[in-house]
């Protein structure tokens, strides 16, 4: 029979992609429970379920049903259950249920209001410990009376400095607290109070008796929000003590099996963030110092390698081997997101790579022996699946195939990875990915995609959106400039207090490589990027003529404005020296991209959320504006209701929306098409 002929990847194929997320085996390894999200077109709202995968093989099975959303499944100690949040009662609100594995249905276990965050049984299997934080009271009366609900809210009495966060809105005056929920009666009992301080992450030690949070308990943590402790408690509630840890910002905390050692992930020091996060240990009777186990190695204990659909790579605490010799842990590097172990030595031969394939390893969950690991993974052809590793044979087996069916008949183009010399000499990676059906006798058009973060790193990962420009004729070209993680300190330090100029320079050093390329037409280039991204967006255009047409997205424009207007808030001043504006104006302007958009002469498409608290909408207005007043060929296109993520975790006809006027503008720019 002949073959079939591939079709290329459209923008509406956001509604067919299923993804999957939080991956957990059960105890004895004959199962492993995740989530797969769906998106239903007609309602354009987006679903999970939870499915089933025997890991000796077989056919994976839809566990739970309906349209809700069902996440963060967790084994009982035994097996035998399976405790979950979904929102199935109430739209807008998720409550804990509790499903038996072998037959029956879910029977709803709180009846709270409020967000619920991190939960963990105890090793009996009697309790759950969670984070929760308590609606205002407030919005519990206003959600009673019909008439008040119909008003809404009066008026808004801001006292605290992060008042907000992207994506959720005005936070809640209430403050997350420790909770202990009876996995029998449901009933709940809050262990920790404060009208100040948040407790989260809490942790049941391996006997039950105690629990580890994370906490900053400074008389305004606004004022100081790397002033994280960590703290140790009885599981039945009552004095905490604190453990001495290096100030700086810290979670994800995990007793060893025998309770005598408490890890977690942190970066040292006040508003640093361009150090590594790292792994490190503490004893749990505070005894002696808590020792930084990854340091010397300068890699990232991080899962983030950025994709474009929704779900971004879990970041797991760290997970100590059954015997206690050893921690598991995540490390961003390279393009790539790996799984390995170290010795409490931290030494270099007891370093070991457990999945360190050309790709992304988020969530991961090892069975009470320990002899199986289930893991999701995902690379530039997928966009993640869950997979098994025998440790002891070494064997590692794809157990599900959601998005199989979908991929198999999609052409997405070939994809190079570069190694490169940036502007100073400097060593950079990048990926050059050209068409369906690519000629390297024909030139073409081109379009150079910047991330944002901007800690963060592009990588061995799905990116839709690359795709989909490719499909449409584009070679699209992506590296990552000094500035981001995932090559050490030395090269996402380089531009602390310094951006628009060594990330500048790498990224048309990249451009320049590309450009040289026999099938590139050096006349028909592009430019875009979102969040950081949309600021080198706006800061090229500023600089250089060479790129023929520019759509900066969500993007930072003026250092100045941007302070205090973001969720970010005030602590954005760590990144630009320290100071805040009226003790630094100069500083501040110097970076913007504001100051040098008098040169632009680039046409460029303005795209903004006109709920992003990120980087708030004025942002875009300024650049749309004043390209306006300069004359230079501009448009904005706005979306509502949507925050910063738009382009990952917005509604679907949004983000199909937006990349057909990304492809329109580049179209009309780049191809001369009307």
């Amino acid at each position: 029979m002949p073959k079939l002929k591939k079709r290329r990847i459209t923008a509406e194929d956001l509604y067919r992609f299923r993804l999957v997320s939080d991956c957990r085996i059960s105890p004895d390894g004959q199962f492993v429970v995740f989530c797969v999200q769906r998106v239903d077109k007609k309602k354009e709202k987006k679903y999970s379920n939870l499915w089933v995968v025997p890991t000796k093989g077989g056919q994976t099975q839809q566990f739970t049903y309906g349209d809700q959303t069902d996440s963060q499944p967790q084994w009982s100690p035994d097996g035998k259950k399976i405790a979950f949040l979904s929102n199935r009662g109430d739209e807008k609100q998720s409550q804990i249920y509790i499903i038996p594995f072998y037959g029956g249905e879910a029977r709803k276990l709180t009846e709270l209001k409020g967000e619920f965050g991190d939960f963990e049984w105890s090793p009996d299997g009697k309790k759950l410990v969670c984070a929760f934080c308590k609606k205002d009271r407030e919005e519990v009366e206003r959600e009673k009376d019909k008439q008040k609900k119909k008003l809404g809210v009066v008026s808004r009495h801001i006292t605290r400095v992060f008042y907000k966060h992207d994506a959720k809105g005005f936070l809640p005056k209430e403050r997350w607290h420790i909770w202990m929920i009876d996995t029998r009666t449901g009933k709940g009992k809050q262990l920790t109070y404060g009208d100040v301080c948040d407790e989260l992450s809490p942790r049941f030690s391996s006997d039950g008796k105690e629990i580890v949070f994370f906490s900053n308990r400074t008389k305004d943590p606004d004022l100081d929000p790397y002033a994280i402790d960590l703290f140790v408690m009885p599981a039945k509630g009552g004095d905490f003590r604190k453990i001495k840890t290096p100030v700086g910002f810290k979670g994800m905390p995990a007793f060893s099996p025998d309770g005598k050692w408490i890890a977690y992930l942190g970066i040292e020091g006040r508003g640093q963030d361009w150090k590594n996060f790292s792994l490190w240990v503490v004893p749990a009777d505070g005894k002696e110092k808590a020792k930084n186990l990854t340091e010397k190695f300068d890699f990232n204990v991080d899962s983030f390698t950025i994709n474009d659909l929704p779900g971004n790579p879990a970041m797991v605490p760290p997970t100590w081997s059954f015997d206690g010799k050893r921690i598991f842990f995540q490390v961003a590097r390279h393009g790539n997101t790996l799984l390995q172990s170290i010795g409490l030595d931290g030494s270099q031969r007891s370093l070991e790579t457990i999945i360190g394939e050309v790709g992304v390893v988020g969530s991961f969950d090892f069975e009470k022996s320990q002899k199986k690991l289930a893991y999701f993974y995902g690379d530039m052809k997928n966009p993640g699946e869950i997979w098994l590793l025998d440790v002891g044979l070494g064997q590692k087996s794809k157990i599900t195939q959601v998005n199989d069916n979908l991929l198999k008949n999609i052409d997405l183009g070939e994809i190079e990875e570069v190694w490169f010399k940036g502007a100073a000499g400097n060593d950079l990676q990048g990926w050059i990915l050209k068409p369906p059906g690519f000629n390297p006798k024909k030139k073409y058009p081109s379009i150079l995609e910047i991330h944002g973060g901007p800690s963060v790193q592009y990588g061995n990962f799905f990116m839709h959106e690359f795709y989909y420009l490719a499909a449409n004729g584009y070679v699209v070209y992506f590296c990552n400039p000094r500035g981001g993680q995932g090559y050490g300190e030395k090269h996402s330090k380089a531009i602390w207090n310094n951006w628009g100029t060594v990330d500048y320079d790498d990224l048309m050093a990249w451009t320049d490589y590309v450009e040289k390329k026999p099938y590139i037409d050096k006349k028909r280039m592009g430019v875009t990027g979102g969040s950081y991204g949309g600021y080198m967006t706006n800061w090229i255009i500023g600089q250089t003529h060479r790129f023929k047409a520019a759509v900066t997205q969500r993007s930072v424009s003026n250092m100045i404005s941007m302070y205090g207007s973001s969720d970010f808030n005030w602590a954005f001043e760590y990144e630009l020296g320290n100071k805040p504006p009226w003790e630094d104006f100069k500083n501040y302007w110097r970076q913007s991209p504001m100051k040098y958009i008098g040169n632009a002469k680039t046409p460029t498409l303005v795209i903004h959320s006109e709920e992003d608290l990120r980087c708030a909408i004025e942002q875009g207005e300024q650049i749309f504006i004043a390209l306006k007043k300069l004359g230079v060929d501009t448009e904005m296109v706005r979306f509502p209701e949507e925050p910063h993520g738009l382009s990952r975790g917005g509604r679907t006809d949004r983000r199909i929306e937006r990349l057909k006027h990304i492809l329109r503008w580049f179209d009309h720019y780049l191809k001369n098409k009307s």
